[in-house]
């Protein structure tokens, strides 16, 4: 009975012990450029993309961004702007701005980019900004009855391994895929399965904000 006991307070703690973990976990030093929320990025064509001859601004030149507050409200601009440093060798070309054709995900728009052996993916509030060895540090709302808490989410290290973008939690495990595939960009996620994606050179009018979430916990 002892044994029971112990078992159920274990299962019921723990989690709550996840939930404050996630909440209360602190946040990185924010470095994230000072272009980036200067401006929108909605009047931007995606369509032309940067060259990358390694003439201007390496990866490394450029800080890590994250996630602002609980979420951008205004789309923002490009974090590696003015980088041109090539891809590595084994990274495939996915840059550009990429919407859902699969009905089960119609609304989802994002954008990667790439330089050097960063990816920056910002999509519904969030950025984020990674590499082999750069955690993304990123942000997301959860609501539960009336509250909405801000939790720490996504810490990924995004690596090449068969020509796919495979985005790593904590450096581990793969978590998500990402890859062009017979001029379909496809995006592999945990209960979503495999996202279908078109190319589009501006901003959908829906994608231009994300709710606010100033107000959050």
């Amino acid at each position: 009975m002892r044994k029971l006991l112990i078992t159920l307070t274990i299962l019921i703690l723990l989690p709550v012990f996840l939930f404050l973990l996630l909440w209360l976990y602190p946040r990185p030093i924010d470095q994230t450029p000072s272009w980036v929320f200067e401006g929108d990025g909605t009047d931007i064509d995606y369509c032309q993309l940067p060259i990358l001859d390694n003439s201007g601004l390496k990866s490394k030149d450029i800080p890590q961004a994250h996630t602002p507050g609980c979420g951008y409200t205004v789309f923002p601009r490009p974090i590696l702007q003015g980088c041109t440093e090539q891809l590595p060798e084994g990274a495939q070309d996915i840059r550009g701005l990429w919407k859902s054709i699969d009905p089960s995900l119609p609304n989802h728009v994002e954008r990667v980019e790439q330089c050097g052996d960063r990816v920056v993916v910002t999509a519904y509030g969030l950025i984020h900004d990674h590499s082999p060895d750069m955690l993304s540090n990123d942000v997301a709302p959860m609501q539960i009855g009336p509250f909405l808490f801000c939790m720490r989410n996504s810490q990924a290290t995004a690596t090449w391994q068969d020509n796919q973008l495979h985005q790593k939690l904590f450096g581990g495990p793969t978590v998500v895929k990402r890859y062009i595939e017979d001029g379909v960009y496809k995006w592999e996620y945990p209960g979503k399965g495999t996202i279908e994606m078109k190319r589009i050179c501006k901003v959908p009018e829906h994608a231009k904000t994300s709710p606010d979430r100033s107000h959050a916990l």
